[in-house]
């Protein structure tokens, strides 16, 4: 993992419990982008599974993600894909 993806998993961990979190640099994929450094570390998928989730809709579930993850979002992350899940789904 790269120091970003730490950063963003730990973020996770404390914010939301989730029983499961995946952090994958897709920074790679999106060279010469709008948004792209060339240190990489920019573009992200999340995928997790909290119970915070339970009875949410996406919306709330994202919301809840860019909320942990706000000082991120506003500087050196550029996109995020969120694939959040409940337990039981």
């Amino acid at each position: 993992m790269t120091g970003m993806q730490d950063r963003i998993a730990a973020k996770l961990r404390a914010a939301l419990a989730p029983e499961q979190v995946n952090v994958i640099d897709d920074s790679h994929l999106h060279a010469g982008h709008a948004g792209a450094r060339p240190g990489g570390e920019s573009h992200f998928t999340v995928e997790i599974v909290s119970s915070r989730f339970t009875g949410l809709n996406r919306v709330a579930r994202h919301r809840l993600v860019n909320e942990a993850l706000a000082e991120e979002l506003a500087g050196p992350v550029h996109a995020l894909v969120i694939r959040a899940k409940a337990p039981d789904e």
